[in-house]
């Protein structure tokens, strides 16, 4: 019988999901005992390398566990289920894994050797390209396709790593092992749940494989990539209220308003799941649920939202984000939910990563008024002391469970047109033709004022505050929106976009504005303003919605202009 370990951290929803759809049936591991019932033991998970060894060992699977590699049974770890495989990590000093390879887990560097600049986490969709050896007794999985990756940290490669690597990833100009393979172990750095069709297929290969004796193998072929950043992302967003009626919908709008202006009804643009389902299909890389009303209620108590993303992940095998209402909440009874719970029951309902909007506006807020109050005074939050930053914040202890690739934060904000930007706005400050009505081509400055409740509210803080402070609280990317080119179809504000992307070291999603498949191309294109960074993705929402662009079609614009795409899904 094939068992799932499950330590308590990720989306493993996602893989019970694949299991099923290719047939496969499977029992979860609920006791150290239950290993040795296992014929065949896969151990998935995201989050910290310490956080993963202290939970086994805390619930007791860390022996059982070693017993079970030890005595030959299949098994195969996916991401943290990789990395615990090691002797050591440099995510957590002093904490050892399970030693079952001799080697050491490091953090990817953000600038190589010749100072071009790459986001950390590596996040997207990456190949993972097999050593060529003399003989092996690997399952025979197919490596010829992208795979997701969303990681910090990795193992780096060195020739003498025959024995137990079965391929590798390029990383910018830093080569890891995405696969391991010796003898009854084989574990994937990449998520094949969260890979598509060709996730599902390699899955199901390693569970068909017949089990054979470990045998000494030499490389005979080894080709290194070479400088190499993921493919350029398209990511599919559904805006999901309820309307009048009480029905969840997809909905659109223009800068933030998504009711008609005749009858004042909610554009309802669709069911949310058959959608996403769509977008999937149509060869979306990933797709994001935004719940654009949940500042109003408690997530928790919404029920039809977390039902909705459970469906999702029973037939989309691609990463869902879900953003709307990711904070500390209190029931009229006065029971308290941390952030951290909230987004615990969206990972256990089947999302991969959790968007925070007006909560990382408020918390970096904090962390500044922290930094005056030490004494240290500062407008960028990425230079506040130590002491400002204290593990409250909803990025923070959601990162600390989960790690940095599961928190999204996203950023809300609207042009602030001015003779002067404040000094204390300067990192946000841009200058250009005047968009405004009536004022359309004048010169104009202005700098990037964050809102949040929807665009309701302004705050005194701007997009590259927001930005710098929340990395520094634990996001490990960014989406950027733009209420004024919401719904325009006028393009992505890459000045605003190339501001936040040149000011930090992680992930960035574009959004708002695309009206056409060349606005993806062009966001992609390569920019002085970015300090050398690439933009790693890039959203949209009505137009997929509509039919008027379809997402085939702004893949084929990003790679006409050179820069690699996903086609196969």
């Amino acid at each position: 019988m094939l068992y799932v370990l499950d330590y308590g951290a990720g989306n493993i929803q996602s893989l019970a999901n694949s299991l099923t759809r290719l047939g496969h049936s499977f029992e979860w591991v609920r006791s150290p005992e239950d290993l040795d019932k296992a014929d065949r033991l896969i151990f998935p998970g995201v989050g910290s390398f310490g956080h993963a060894m202290e939970a086994l060992a805390r619930d007791g699977y860390a022996e059982p566990l070693r017993r079970y590699i030890a005595s030959g049974r299949p098994y195969m770890g996916i991401c943290i289920g990789m990395q615990v495989l090691f002797a050591e990590s440099e995510e957590n000093p002093g904490t050892k894994g399970l030693g079952v390879i001799p080697a050491r887990v490091v953090r990817f560097s953000s600038q190589d050797s010749e100072g071009r600049r790459k986001a950390v986490p590596h996040m997207g969709w990456s190949r993972a390209v097999p050593l060529e050896f003399d003989q092996s007794n690997a399952p025979a999985v197919n490596l010829d396709d992208y795979y997701y990756y969303v990681h910090s940290y990795r193992v780096p490669y060195a020739a003498d790593a025959a024995d137990w690597a079965f391929a590798t990833t390029q990383y910018g100009d830093e080569r890891f092992v995405s696969v391991v393979q010796t003898g009854n172990v084989f574990a994937t750095q990449f998520h094949p749940e969260k890979s598509g069709a060709a996730g599902l297929a390699l899955l199901d290969a390693w569970i068909r494989h017949e089990q054979t004796a470990h045998v000494a193998r030499q490389i005979v072929r080894d080709e290194p990539q070479g400088y190499t950043l993921p493919t350029r992302r398209i990511v599919a967003c559904l805006d999901v209220r309820s309307n009048d009626d009480g029905d969840l919908v997809v909905t659109k709008g223009e800068s933030y308003d998504v009711r008609d202006s005749g009858e004042g009804h909610v554009r309802n643009m669709g069911k949310p799941v058959e959608l996403a389902e769509r977008y999937f299909k149509e060869g979306a890389d990933e797709i994001a649920f935004l719940n654009i009303t949940s500042f109003r209620a408690c997530p928790l108590r919404d029920q039809p939202m977390l039902e909705l993303l459970h469906r999702a992940a029973a037939t989309v095998f691609v990463p869902l984000t879900i953003g709307g209402g990711i904070r500390d909440t209190v029931d009229p009874d006065g029971t308290p939910h941390p952030a951290l719970e909230v987004a615990h029951a969206y990972f256990r309902a089947g999302a991969d990563k959790v968007s925070i909007g007006g909560d990382a506006v408020f918390a970096v807020e904090k962390l500044l008024e922290r930094a005056a109050e030490a004494g240290r005074a500062t407008h960028d939050p990425a230079q506040a002391p130590a002491e400002a930053v204290r593990g409250d914040s909803p990025m923070e202890q959601i990162n600390a469970a989960y790690g940095a690739q599961a928190v999204v934060v996203s950023i809300d904000p609207r042009r602030v047109y001015c003779d002067e930007v404040p000094a204390e706005h300067a990192m946000s400050a841009a200058s250009g033709p005047d968009e405004r009505e009536g004022r359309e081509g004048q010169p104009a400055k202005w700098w990037y004022r964050c809102t949040v409740k929807g665009g309701r509210e302004d705050r005194d803080i701007d997009a590259v505050q927001l930005a710098r402070g929340a990395a520094r609280l634990g996001a490990g990317e960014l989406m950027i929106n733009s209420i004024d080119r919401d719904g325009s179809g006028r393009g992505f504000d890459t000045q605003l976009i190339d501001l936040v992307r040149g000011a930090v070291d992680i992930p960035v999603i574009a959004s708002s504005g695309a009206g056409c498949a060349q606005h993806f191309a062009d966001v992609f294109a390569t920019r002085a303003a970015t300090g050398g960074a690439s933009i790693e993705a890039a959203l949209a929402a009505g137009i997929f919605h509509r039919h008027e662009v379809a997402i085939s079609d702004a893949k084929k614009a990003v790679q006409d202009s050179g820069l690699p795409v996903r086609l196969s899904h």
